[in-house]
């Protein structure tokens, strides 16, 4: 029988080693897109970046709610979905605390060793920095036991 996490176990279920979001942003029909994502805790909220021609960059900049999907696809399977509603910062906003995050998110997928090459490819022109205050998490573990 599934089990709910509780806030610690399903802060250390989406942090744990490389596992990416599967994103879902609105787009301007009313339908969803899914696309997944690199991201990391900060707080009570979860930071990625993308760029702000992309369909989620432009799906967000319309409408900021948001939900993101973290998953174990092995047997016993356990998942995490956050929403919550977006905040965005650009480039000319600040590009040190894009550099920085962007650092952060690529030392987690990408290792300490090239964290500082994917932060400044990703701290750009173009490219969005996005805060999402987690309003509503839905977490269980052990789905099929």
């Amino acid at each position: 029988m599934a089990k709910k996490m509780t806030q610690e176990e399903w802060r250390t279920f989406v942090s744990h080693s490389t596992r990416t979001g599967k994103l879902s942003t609105v787009r301007e029909d009313g339908s969803p897109h899914i696309a997944p994502i690199w991201f990391v805790l900060d707080g009570d909220s979860f930071v990625f970046n993308t760029g702000k021609d992309t369909v989620k960059g432009r799906n967000l900049a319309r409408d900021g709610r948001v939900a993101l999907c973290v998953d174990d696809d092995r047997p016993p399977f356990s998942y995490v979905v956050l929403q919550g509603s977006a905040e965005i910062s650009e480039y000319a906003d600040g590009p040190e605390e894009i550099l920085t995050w962007a650092t952060r998110i690529g030392a987690r997928y990408m290792g300490a060793e090239r964290a500082e090459a994917f932060g400044r490819r990703n701290a750009v022109p173009g490219e969005l920095l996005v805060r999402v205050p987690i309003a509503k998490v839905i977490a269980q573990a052990g789905v099929a036991d």
